[in-house]
């Protein structure tokens, strides 16, 4: 199946790689996305998802980093994983076009583009 949204963006990329783009360093591309691409919704949308998304994922890890040896033990085995896996899923679902919204999160960034 061919992905979707592969229309050009004001950025000059097809607007499906520009969307798994705002993936790939986490916030900080989602930032770089949201202040370049001014139209289209869509990597718009990833961007502000990824932003949201990796953000508190950061913050999550720095409060738990506080707590002594447990703390670190869950960002190793818990949130280390899942945030990779996260990664890749949201990379590859925004590259195929789809605008996957993630529980609470997705829809907070539908809300805020």
């Amino acid at each position: 199946m061919a992905p979707q949204h592969t229309e050009k963006t004001s950025t000059g990329l097809e607007a499906n790689l520009a969307a798994a783009l705002s993936y790939l360093v986490g916030f900080v591309t989602g930032i770089i996305f949201l202040l370049v691409e001014k139209e289209n919704r869509f990597v718009r949308f990833h961007a502000m998802q990824s932003t949201l998304v990796f953000a508190g994922i950061v913050i999550l890890d720095i409060l738990l980093q506080i707590v002594p040896i447990v703390g670190a033990l869950v960002v190793i085995f818990i949130v280390i994983p899942v945030s990779a896996v996260l990664w890749l899923l949201l990379m590859f679902k925004a590259y195929q076009g789809e605008e996957f919204k993630l529980p609470f999160v997705g829809q907070m960034a539908a809300e805020r583009i």
